[in-house]
């Protein structure tokens, strides 16, 4: 069983990428990198986390997400191998297909770490340089953030063209995101609204994925 601080890990990549698709993203001065429209996009991603590796596919469009994982996630209720991250309704929704059951557990506004480059808490941002992450041209950063009164570093990679993150590594922790592929194009709204046929269960966030 997962501890709340765990969750609290995984809560922060499952909506990674929500913030960058939301209207007019914000990029620091600081930069440098070139702005640009919202992007709807489709990708498969890595992640890790205390030595754990997680591997989902993702389709984004504007503030929603939806996570296919490779293995499935254990909850409370049941195994769900679909979520559904409603950042406009701050709500992560977990498919239980077994129960024909919508698991809907209340997302922490805090613990949204978006993929524009401004992330939460952040004192400090130095260019690096030049670099390339999922075979794109990318800018990589070092940025210094604020949270709960913790200090904590990271690597970033930003994409040139349209100012989304690709990669993200911690360098105080074992915590690290990143695409493995991307691909730009429209995403249908089905992908994103309740399934027919299955019942609505709300419960507290901790009660949600255990891993």
């Amino acid at each position: 069983m997962w501890t709340s601080r765990t969750w609290k890990f995984q809560a922060l990549w499952l909506v990674f990428i929500v913030n960058a698709l939301a209207e007019a993203p914000i990029v620091p001065a600081s930069a440098g990198t070139k702005t640009s429209s919202p992007h709807e996009f489709s990708g498969s991603l890595t992640k890790q986390v205390n030595g754990k590796k997680y591997q989902a596919q993702v389709f984004a469009k504007t503030d929603r997400l939806r996570l296919e994982y490779k293995y499935a996630l254990r909850t409370d209720y049941g195994y769900a191998s679909i979520e559904i991250i409603r950042l406009d309704l701050a709500e992560v929704w977990y498919l239980l297909a077994q129960q024909k059951e919508l698991l809907v557990t209340p997302l922490d506004p805090y613990d949204v770490l978006p993929v524009q480059p401004a992330l939460p808490g952040e004192r400090s941002r130095t260019l690096v340089g030049d670099a390339t992450a999922v075979e794109r041209a990318a800018q990589l950063y070092e940025v210094q953030t604020d949270r709960h009164g913790r200090t904590e570093r990271w690597y970033e990679w930003v994409d040139v063209e349209t100012g989304v993150v690709l990669k993200l590594v911690s360098r105080d922790r074992d915590w690290s995101f990143a695409y493995e592929r991307i691909r730009w194009s429209p995403q249908p709204t089905q992908y994103f609204n309740e399934p027919l046929g299955y019942q609505k269960r709300e419960v507290p966030a901790a009660q949600g994925q255990r891993g």
